[in-house]
């Protein structure tokens, strides 16, 4: 299945938290051609995943969709048709009606899952995300961030801190690093952080949820989160580095 193309512009997002449709630039994408239902299945599918659009949030219009993924409304129905039978949506008729992001069930695992054939390469996207977060947090901290950007950064950490549930929460992480990658302004880093989140998001569910790893998660993320507001390029780094390596340690050795 295809890849998610890179954005094609970032805009500097609104004040207080991370504008919903700044995410949706980071989501959805014009596709290729020749893997057009394809790719919109899995870009639409991330953006559930990742929390782009949350449970109970409606698609914006066909027309808008199609539009922003350069695909004919036959081909983006197509898409919608499969992900209703995956129950990642569901379409409401009449006044009012669209296409509506519905609850994922919690994932809970007593022992590792098998990945299949998707294993190797999802191990070896920790060592693309080894050398992309920590270099989106350094130039996110260099760029001299205004008053505004600090409080989407504290929003979405205060929303992580707020998840209640397993997915809520992994939903609450993912949109972290994005508002992370969308303040370096760089279209080409929001797109590869996006690529590693929705691998990171297939290896987490793979495994048991420990709180221990969640809290030092937790501790991580503000030290990353002050290391960028302060400007701190080397200390965000650092600290991206270490949660990078911390969650790769425990992915590889819950997953063998």
């Amino acid at each position: 299945m295809a890849r998610p193309t890179a954005p094609a512009a970032v805009r500097d997002p609104g004040p207080a938290q991370l504008d919903a449709e700044v995410l949706r630039d980071v989501a959805l994408q014009p596709v290729r051609a020749h893997h057009a239902f394809e790719s919109c299945v899995e870009q639409l599918a991330t953006a559930v995943r990742l929390g782009v659009y949350p449970k109970g949030s409606m698609l914006p219009p066909e027309r808008e969709l199609a539009g922003r993924m350069e695909v004919s409304r036959a081909t983006l129905r197509e898409a919608i048709a499969a992900l209703r039978q995956a129950g990642l949506l569901e379409t409401v008729r009449g006044r009012g009606g669209g296409t509506v992001v519905l609850a994922q069930p919690e994932i809970v695992r007593d022992r590792p899952a098998d990945l299949g054939d998707r294993r190797e390469d999802l191990l070896d996207s920790l060592v693309f995300r080894r050398i992309v977060e920590p270099g989106a947090c350094a130039l996110a901290a260099s760029r001299g961030l205004e008053p505004h950007q600090h409080e989407i950064l504290r929003a979405a950490l205060g929303d992580v801190a707020r998840a209640e549930g397993r997915r809520a929460h992994r939903q609450a992480d993912s949109r972290l690093h994005l508002a992370i990658a969308t303040l370096t302004g760089s279209s080409h880093v929001v797109g590869a952080v996006t690529r590693v989140q929705a691998d990171l998001h297939t290896l987490l569910t793979a495994i048991p949820v420990l709180a221990v790893n969640i809290d030092h998660s937790s501790a991580q993320h503000e030290a990353i989160v002050q290391a960028i507001i302060a400007g701190d390029a080397d200390g965000a780094r650092l600290s991206m580095e270490e949660h990078c390596d911390d969650t790769a340690a425990l992915l590889r050795g819950l997953l063998g």
